[in-house]
């Protein structure tokens, strides 16, 4: 049996100075609701590269994201077979 799902992140950024971070949210078709959250901090003589800011600040909260996920199928894996799971990233 086949089964194809799209699953779509939203992803906020938002730079304050120096400062940027990033919300991830991910709604599962089980209705379960994931958020992840990431930061990034220019050094003070670091050029301003808006962007690198974004991409760490965004990387971190996918990160997150994922380790959720992770977490979340583990739990399932265990519900179903009463065996410790420990699924690799």
């Amino acid at each position: 049996m086949q089964n194809d799902a799209t699953w779509h992140v939203d992803l906020g950024i938002k730079e304050d100075g120096s400062d940027t971070g990033a919300n991830a949210a991910l709604r599962l078709p089980d209705s379960t609701e994931l958020k992840a959250h990431g930061h990034a901090k220019r050094h003070p003589g670091d050029p301003v590269q808006n962007r690198v800011g974004e991409e760490l600040a965004a990387a971190r909260a996918l990160n997150d994201l994922a380790r959720q996920l992770l977490r979340k199928a583990a739990h399932e894996i265990e519900e179903a077979t009463h065996v410790p799971a420990h699924p690799h990233p």
